[in-house]
């Protein structure tokens, strides 16, 4: 069996209106994150590094925002599909490392649950699935609340 690392990365705007979600947790919020489905920077991130991790491609080449059946869809969905695409390869998920980038709102309080949501979608113990936030001490883009980013490292075990 040989080891394969993947690294995924996504962000998004910040809208007024809509509700945040992140790891499929509704965070309590005055705006949430704008995209086509329901814009989960958290769910996308480690999709795109378990994809990365077999060299699949992006999300976007699997579930295009093109596509209406997408939209509004739950990330945690499309993290599924990502995995399903990983499996039927013969890989296995060994672990997710995550960091959420934020200034507002305070995460902390929801991290436990994110990285249950996330472990159950991708059906492994929770002790796989680590989930931090990190905020930008108001620096960029991020520092200045105009979106929320995350990153993830997924390992995938192959034969």
């Amino acid at each position: 069996m040989t080891v394969r690392v993947g690294f995924g990365f996504d962000l998004h705007p910040l809208l007024a209106g809509r509700p945040l979600v992140l790891g499929g947790v509704t965070v309590p919020s005055e705006a949430g994150l704008d995209g086509h489905s329901d814009a989960d920077v958290l769910s996308h991130a480690i999709a795109e590094a378990l994809l990365g991790a077999l060299a699949l491609g992006d999300l976007g080449r699997h579930f295009p925002d093109t596509d209406p059946r997408y939209r509004g869809i739950s990330s945690l969905t499309l993290l599924r599909g990502a995995l399903d695409l990983i499996t039927g390869r013969g890989g296995r998920l060994i672990n997710v490392d995550a960091t959420v980038l934020a200034q507002a709102p305070r995460l902390a309080p929801h991290l436990e649950e994110m990285a249950k949501r996330l472990a159950d979608t991708l059906g492994v113990p929770v002790a796989r699935v680590s989930v931090k936030a990190k905020s930008p001490e108001g620096l960029g883009l991020v520092g200045r609340k105009e979106g929320i980013a995350a990153m993830a490292v997924a390992s995938v075990e192959v034969g």
